[in-house]
């Protein structure tokens, strides 16, 4: 499945990986701010914030996976698929596709708080995009440099949480995946003390034993106990060279390997992509599961103004730097 995690440094770092077992042709979007974007049940936006991300554009629109606009709101939408729900449409209430959540919230929205305020009336309806393509079972984290939230469609509306540990994963909801988090307050970068008794000479005969009984799986569970202890705990410099680094080395720790999932049907879940951009900045970068070359996109290099989109397609074979 997916993860998503933050990284603060001299710049704010957003990133992700996404893993699946097939690729719909994702590539590197910039929607300028002149392009018009349309939705089900909101007005046609003609102007609006920039937004950078991956996307998988269909009938001249991006359904993003995730991206960026120019004030350095992000957003990432994850798989949610045993508790995502969407309800009709509400007379009420403001809705929308769940495939228009990033456009609509980086379009308007400059920071978290604008976010928050957006999504109070917001109801994501049971919409799908066409006929090929359904609406995929999603939650969505949210983040500026400031904080960060977890948005989540349940029966009862939108479910809406702080959220503290700076990343996302999976099912099973956010309030257990935090509440997990308990059974794991043991672990420690340090070196660990002998608790056992007194009576036994126990020593650390390792380095990092102090982490023994973090869960190594592929569960999204576990992937979200392990990518949360690696980000609490990663430290670097303030440069943003190391932040980038960093934030490639956290979302490593939780990238999955071809053939670790398989998934039936001769399908094998892998990371097809692990991106991050620096929201401070407008760079968006990224890595495939066949090149581990940093590639980088630079908004700022696009015309902001513009009114078509732009699309990079992923560089996917291996790129190698020759040293001698």
């Amino acid at each position: 499945m997916c993860t998503a995690a933050t990284y603060n440094c001299e710049s704010f770092f957003f990133g992700r990986n996404l893993d699946y077992e097939f690729s719909y042709g994702e590539e590197i979007v910039f929607t300028p701010r002149n392009f018009p974007l349309k939705f089900r049940y909101f007005d046609e936006k003609k102007t609006h914030y920039a937004m950078l991300g991956v996307a998988h554009v269909c009938d001249n629109y991006p359904l993003y996976y995730d991206a960026v606009n120019e004030k350095g709101l992000c957003i990432a939408g994850l798989n949610f698929v045993n508790s995502a729900y969407y309800g009709p449409v509400v007379p009420d209430k403001s809705n929308a596709a769940p495939f228009e959540m990033i456009p609509l919230i980086l379009s308007e929205c400059k920071d978290v708080s604008e976010a928050c305020a957006f999504l109070k009336n917001l109801n994501i309806a049971d919409i799908d995009f066409n006929d090929k393509l359904p609406a995929a079972k999603l939650h969505w984290i949210i983040a500026d440099k400031n904080s960060a939230i977890t948005v989540e469609p349940r029966r009862n509306g939108l479910e809406i949480y702080d959220n503290p540990a700076g990343v996302l994963a999976n099912d099973p909801p956010f309030d257990m995946q935090m509440f997990n988090l308990n059974n794991y307050m043991h672990i420690s970068p340090q070196t660990p003390e002998n608790h056992f008794s007194d009576k036994l000479n126990l020593k650390a005969y390792s380095r990092g034993m102090g982490g023994l009984g973090l869960p190594g799986d592929l569960s999204s569970q576990s992937r979200f106990v392990r990518a949360a202890f690696t980000r609490l705990n990663s430290v670097s410099s303030e440069n943003d060279k190391e932040g980038l680094s960093q934030i490639f080395h956290i979302l490593g720790s939780v990238e999955q390997q071809r053939g670790c999932c398989d998934v039936g049907g001769g399908h094998l879940e892998m990371t097809i992509y692990t991106s991050c951009c620096n929201a401070d900045k407008g760079i968006y970068y990224y890595t495939t599961y066949e090149n581990r070359q940093i590639t980088q996109i630079d908004m700022h290099k696009e015309d902001l103004d513009g009114y078509i989109l732009v699309s990079y397609p992923f560089i996917q074979t291996q790129q190698i730097k020759n040293q001698n």
